[in-house]
């Protein structure tokens, strides 16, 4: 699967019952070495930013779980999360979702279709970078 081919499944996800954290994690069960009931459930306290719109991105949490999973780059995965964070940030605008949908200052910084995207992308970056 390209990685054009797994945002678009995650968008996907995302407009047919899953939260943002969960659509990322989903996009990637094909390798992550998990069932899907589980990592629904792990994802499943993560929806609308962590306390519904007041936290992190859901979608951002998620990449970042999903690096966990599949990180074998020999960096530890807490210094790839702080790049992955700061790469997220420059390409949505903001991580709190509540920030990022403009629920105080009623601008939308950044659609939850593209912070699924974005967290896809800056992950797959990260990643790459580091890889052995």
């Amino acid at each position: 699967m390209t990685l054009d081919e797994r945002k678009e499944k995650a968008v996907y996800l995302k407009h047919n019952g899953c939260n943002c954290a969960q659509a990322v994690l989903m996009s990637y069960s094909d390798i992550l070495g998990l069932n899907d009931e589980l990592l629904l459930k792990i994802s499943s306290g993560f929806g609308q930013g962590m306390g519904c719109m007041k936290a992190t991105c859901g979608a951002l949490i998620g990449a970042v779980d999903c690096c966990g999973i599949l990180n074998d780059t020999g960096v530890a995965t807490k210094f790839l999360a702080k790049e992955m964070i700061q790469g997220f940030e420059e390409k949505s605008g903001a991580t709190i979702c509540e920030d990022l949908k403009g629920i105080k200052t009623k601008v939308v910084l950044c659609s939850c279709e593209d912070c699924i995207r974005n967290a896809i992308d800056v992950m797959d970056t990260t990643l790459n970078k580091y890889k052995k």
